[in-house]
């Protein structure tokens, strides 16, 4: 069986940057990828898959198949982040206050374009399945797609999937077995007390107080609770409470994020968070209501899936473009729960230098395209023939 040439998702290349650029100038926030998923099932099916739309609300999901053996699946996250986009490109979102600030929308095209060389090729034996997800970004997008059956309906004996990194060079790949990014926690902590003049603080029960020495103790929870040789972070990310200058409010709010690489780290983390918030909240005779929730799993890479992934970047970028050792992340992916139902890997593919992912004013390499969709089929090529039994 011949390999899937690079050369020939290159002769994509235009084709698949005007879809990423079609997708960009048209985003859609989580669960609300109507427009996006129409495309994809139209992109596929004109590619001869078998698809099946609404999957976890908006998901895609395309079959090919070539006789029997294993079941090869590949990911692609569909949605859009709420953020402004800072760009004069012609291909800047037309949508206010939305915009494809993470890539996915690369993601969408690579994917596309990596079932088309299988489609055009036929260099696999077995099925092949692309998974197009809804609301990666914290919204549960994965956990939508298997509750609504994705692996009972398209069963798959792998699973992969791929990000872009401008924090890598371009045109490498990295990856590694184990713990690659980190399982999240989201919370939100309410303190309530007594508002009053800004002038009569006594007459007062301050939350405002509170929620500063708040803020503060938060940050020993990792430099006095968590193994040092673990690895854990918080992050309060946002702060509400008060409308005028000479009044002390009632109620104050804070929210943000916990992250760890295991979930014994995690459970310690929320159960500090927990004390923490009940402690300060009587010290200063306020009432704290904390709420935390589970949003992501840690991402964990299985070492075969891992290797498999190192070998076909290797044969088709060479050992000086692989990173087979890449330290573990602490963002999040919510990929991470397919791979606790599916043996697979998740990787970095390196794009040109620039703002980073999430920042208004990040742009996709559009040069990429091409690599991404020939390392995803190389995968399916590649693993399909070495699960032959």
């Amino acid at each position: 069986m011949s390999q899937i040439p690079l050369n020939l998702t290159q002769s994509y290349a235009d084709a698949l940057t005007a879809l990423r650029r079609d997708l960009h100038r048209q985003p859609e926030l989580g669960f609300t990828e109507v427009k996006t998923a129409a495309r994809i099932a139209a992109e596929l099916r004109a590619l001869g898959c078998e698809v099946t739309e609404g999957i976890g609300k908006t998901g895609v999901v395309g079959v090919l198949t070539e006789g029997d053996g294993p079941r090869i699946g590949l990911r692609a996250d569909m949605d859009a982040l709420p953020i402004e986009e800072q760009s004069t490109l012609q291909w800047r979102s037309e949508v206010p206050g939305i915009f494809h600030g993470c890539g996915h929308d690369g993601h969408m095209a690579m994917l596309v374009g990596a079932a088309r060389a299988l489609a055009e090729s036929r260099a696999f034996r077995g099925t092949a399945v692309f998974i197009f997800q809804p609301a990666e970004e914290g919204l549960g997008g994965s956990r939508a797609m298997l509750a609504d059956g994705l692996f009972d309906r398209f069963p798959c004996d792998e699973i992969y999937a791929l990000h872009n990194a401008p924090h890598h060079p371009q045109g490498t790949v990295a990856v590694s077995p184990g713990p690659a990014m980190a399982g999240a926690d989201f919370f939100d902590v309410t303190l309530r007390g007594r508002g009053g003049h800004g002038a009569l603080p006594q007459t007062t029960r301050d939350p405002v107080v509170a929620l500063g020495a708040l803020v503060q103790a938060v940050q020993g929870i990792v430099g006095r609770n968590v193994d040092p040789l673990r690895s854990g972070v918080v992050s309060i990310t946002r702060v509400r409470g008060g409308d005028a200058y000479n009044v002390i409010p009632s109620e104050v709010t804070l929210g943000g994020t916990i992250r760890a690489l295991d979930d014994d780290t995690r459970a310690l983390m929320r159960a500090r968070l927990r004390k923490i918030c009940d402690g300060i909240a009587l010290a200063h005779e306020v009432e704290a209501d904390v709420d935390i929730r589970d949003i992501f799993s840690v991402l964990d890479n299985h070492a075969e899936q891992a290797r498999a992934v190192i070998a076909c970047a290797t044969d088709l970028l060479g050992a000086q473009a692989v990173d087979a050792k890449c330290p573990p992340f602490m963002a999040s992916e919510d990929f991470a729960d397919m791979l606790h139902q599916v043996p697979g890997a998740y990787f970095w593919l390196g794009i040109a230098d620039g703002p980073g992912l999430h920042h208004p004013a990040y742009v996709f390499d559009d040069s990429v395209l091409p690599l991404g969709a020939a390392l995803l089929a190389r995968l399916v090529e590649a693993r399909s023939s070495c699960l032959v039994t």
